[in-house]
């Protein structure tokens, strides 16, 4: 894609080593919304100009074939870009329409690892944005049981999360989730930083729940 002047002037304000997810929002709060410059600094390539790019997209433009087209993209990516910038598209586009929803809500079993890891990440925000929990835990409690240790890692940790969400915020199935934590051993030895909560089940769901008593 040829870029448009106003698509190399806000490139040149971006470099890959300084620029920081702050400079990145006050260069999109001056653009506001923006699609088709979004898919230019989208068509760059670059980490930065794609985190930017969802900033001023127009998420009534995400259709399922363009979504495919990011999808495909962002899959290029190492995995902690890869990761972060799914992430991005679902909080900052996907989980604001009520047409991009349905379209989260039809991933739970897509062939693409990104969009599975969308929906069940969709569904732990359900839960930790403070409103009242879906009824449909058993039935997202029951498939994580079944499915989460033949997961794709991305899908996996996103799987993980919501069994915690739903073990924090729903006390009927607190144990269960603490006990799927202790049977498959997920995240148990992995390293966390001082002040960071542990992905493992038993203790992310104990941490949590202490946090929300005091």
């Amino acid at each position: 894609m040829n870029l448009s002047q106003k698509a190399q002037t806000i490139s040149s304000q971006i470099n890959p080593k300084t620029t920081k997810l702050g400079d990145l929002r006050v260069i999109a709060k001056e653009i506001k919304k923006d699609h088709e410059l979004g898919m230019e600094l989208w068509s760059i390539g670059g980490f930065h100009h794609r985190q930017l790019a969802i900033l001023i997209m127009d998420k009534k433009l995400l259709t399922q074939e363009l979504i495919n087209q990011l999808d495909n993209d962002i899959s290029q990516h190492p995995e902690e870009e890869r990761t972060q910038l799914i992430d991005w598209l679902m909080a900052n586009q996907l989980s604001k329409d009520k047409k991009t929803i349905s379209l989260i809500e039809s991933w739970e079993n897509s062939k693409s690892p990104l969009q599975r890891r969308i929906f069940w990440y969709y569904q732990a925000r359900l839960r930790w944005v403070g409103q009242t929990p879906p009824p449909n835990s058993e039935y997202l409690l029951s498939t994580i049981e079944k499915n989460i240790e033949k997961e794709q890692p991305e899908v996996q940790w996103a799987m993980n999360f919501t069994a915690a969400q739903i073990g924090i915020f729903q006390p009927e199935f607190r144990q269960r989730c603490i006990a799927l934590g202790e049977r498959t051993g997920l995240y148990k030895d992995e390293f966390v930083h001082k002040g960071c909560t542990p992905n493992y089940l038993p203790e992310f769901i104990s941490m949590q729940v202490s946090k929300l008593k005091k």
